[in-house]
C-alpha cells in the first residue's frame, strides 16, 4: 500500500485529502453527560471503595481478637493438662455458698460456746 503512493507520488498524482470533522450538537452533548456520568459513578466507586475498606478491616481486627482468645483457651487447655479453668458461677450462686458458709461458721462458733 505505501509503495503503491510512493510511486503515485512520485508522479504527481496523488491529491492530498481534507479531512472533515463533523461536529453536531448533539454529539457535545453526548460528551458532557458522558464526562458528567463517569464522574458521579468515579465518587460513586470511590465511596463504596472505602466503605469495603473500613467494614473489611472491622471485620478483620474482630475475627483476630476471636482467634486470639481462641488460642489462648487452647493453650490453657493443653498447660492444665485438658482440664480448663472453672467456670465464674452466677452471681445468685454465688451469695448462696457465702451464705452457707457463714451459717456453718456461726454453727462452729455455736457448737463451741455450749461445750465450754
Amino acid at each position: 500500500m505505501i509503495g503503491k503512493k510512493l510511486v503515485l507520488l512520485k508522479n504527481g498524482q496523488i491529491l492530498s485529502r481534507e479531512e472533515t470533522f463533523l461536529k453536531a450538537p448533539y454529539l457535545e452533548e453526548w460528551k458532557h453527560l458522558t464526562v458528567k456520568n463517569i464522574k458521579k459513578h468515579g465518587y460513586t466507586g470511590l465511596v463504596a471503595t472505602i466503605r469495603l475498606y473500613v467494614r473489611s478491616s472491622n471485620l478483620l481486627k474482630n475475627k483476630y481478637q476471636e482467634v486470639k482468645i481462641r488460642i489462648k483457651n487452647v493453650r490453657e487447655k493443653s498447660q492444665n493438662g485438658g482440664l480448663s479453668e472453672k467456670k465464674e458461677a452466677s452471681k445468685f450462686l454465688k451469695m448462696i455458698s457465702e451464705y452457707k458458709h457463714k451459717i456453718r461458721e456461726i454453727k462452729h462458733k455455736i457448737h463451741e460456746e455450749e461445750n465450754l
